[in-house]
């Protein structure tokens, strides 16, 4: 893995007062510079996030999930004569 400044391969400048005095450890460097910089670290990023949970799928151990047993719902055969049950009392109105 790259250490951030490995990413900036470009002139660094110091930055300069109006008077000419340049301030302390205070380096500049071109906003397109920058953002290459930012970007290449992003795409790196993504490379090394891949690489870690393809690592991670295939270390872990093959385990079966196990679903709980669920009772299924029992529909009527079609053609069958079934109530349908409202849902509200007859005396409210549904929303």
């Amino acid at each position: 893995m790259k250490m951030p400044a490995e990413y900036l391969a470009c002139p660094v400048f110091e930055l300069m007062y109006p008077t000419g005095e340049t301030a302390e450890s205070v380096p500049v460097v071109a906003y397109t510079d920058a953002l290459q910089a930012v970007e290449a670290a992003l795409a790196d990023a993504e490379r090394y996030k891949y690489l870690l949970m393809r690592a991670l799928r295939r270390s872990a151990p093959i385990v079966a999930q196990q679903y709980p047993e669920l009772p299924a719902l029992l529909f009527p055969e079609p053609g069958t004569d079934t109530r349908v049950l409202p849902l509200y009392p007859h005396n409210e109105q549904a929303a």
